[in-house]
């Protein structure tokens, strides 16, 4: 068989492979050799930094502020505190201020009241006789302040207690006429006394005694019928005694009993005479005024006192 001879074509396939890589491997080397440099790469670098820059100052400003708004938080609850301390502060002083005007005002009735019954007993001529005086002041009498141990009989209705500051006060200052006993007592007009530690038995006089006694009679809260016959029945069978000598002091401002004459009897004749021509204790009362108060009480005690020695006293409005 006869070969056939091809002809060579330039244009083959792998012709135009190697042509391709040629035209490849030039363009790489351009690019490789290129010599211009490129700035936008560290441009961005430098922005990035200048933002990260900002960044922690912004993180610095923050942490002032908030450092500055805690310390500005501190102030603000600390002038609260002063603020409430200052209230406090202010309530206090309001209080005693207030006790202090409750004091001064006190001491303005005690003041008045002192004078009210000094002006009594300059009225009365007072005296300290050794016999029962024969002559009598049907109005007002005299008032000796020779005993050495004095009893209160104090009517706790009430009607009293309306007054009980000014009943209080009278206290003290029919003590004051007494500088000096030897003992005293306080029963409420049902003849319950005032300590009850002391039933019986007399309470010694001491500065300090007075002002603690005085200080727990302003707040006495005691059962009463208005009526001073129980509490003088008592305060003659426990404390008036034939070897000592005893001035009674009734306080009230009404009586609710149904008689006089009975009761008058009745008690003086429990308060009897002693073979020197006294009896076992003085009766005085005070009668005060009160809302609603009425004449029983100074009717019933301006007889009683004038059959045991005593005087009564009919206090103003």
């Amino acid at each position: 068989m006869r070969r056939r001879d091809k002809g060579i074509d330039i244009f083959s396939l792998s012709f135009l492979d190697i042509i391709s890589c040629g035209f490849g491997a030039v363009v790489m080397l351009i690019l490789i050799s290129k010599t211009d440099v490129d700035v936008a790469p560290t441009a961005g670098t430098e922005d990035v930094s200048a933002m990260l820059s900002q960044l922690v100052t912004l993180q610095n400003s923050v942490s002032q502020i908030q450092q500055e708004m805690n310390q500005k938080l501190e102030a603000l609850a600390s002038l609260s505190e002063q603020k409430q301390s200052t209230a406090a502060a202010s309530k206090a002083l309001q209080q005693q201020l207030n006790a202090l005007n409750k004091k001064q005002a006190a001491t303005a009735e005690s003041i008045a009241g002192l004078g009210l019954v000094e002006e009594r007993l300059k009225q009365a001529s007072l005296s300290t006789p050794q016999k029962p005086n024969k002559t009598r002041d049907e109005d007002v009498g005299g008032i000796p302040v020779d005993s050495d141990y004095v009893v209160f009989i104090v009517d706790t209705s009430g009607s009293m207690k309306n007054i009980w500051g000014k009943v209080s006060q009278e206290i003290v200052n029919v003590l004051n006429i007494h500088p000096q006993v030897k003992g005293f007592q306080i029963l409420n007009d049902m003849g319950q006394p005032l300590i009850s530690g002391y039933d019986g038995q007399w309470m010694p006089d001491t500065p300090a005694r007075r002002k603690s006694v005085i200080q727990l009679f302003k707040k006495w809260n005691a059962v009463s019928n208005s009526s001073p016959v129980e509490g003088l029945t008592a305060a003659l069978r426990k404390y008036a005694k034939a070897n000592i000598t005893t001035s009674i002091y009734v306080f009230g401002d009404d009586y609710t009993g149904s008689s006089y004459d009975s009761v008058i009897d009745a008690i003086t004749q429990q308060n009897k005479k002693l073979p020197s021509g006294r009896r076992l204790a003085k009766i005085h009362a005070i009668g005060f005024i009160s809302p609603g108060t009425t004449d029983r009480f100074s009717v019933l005690m301006r007889e009683m006192t004038k059959e045991n020695d005593g005087t009564f006293i009919a206090l103003p409005r």
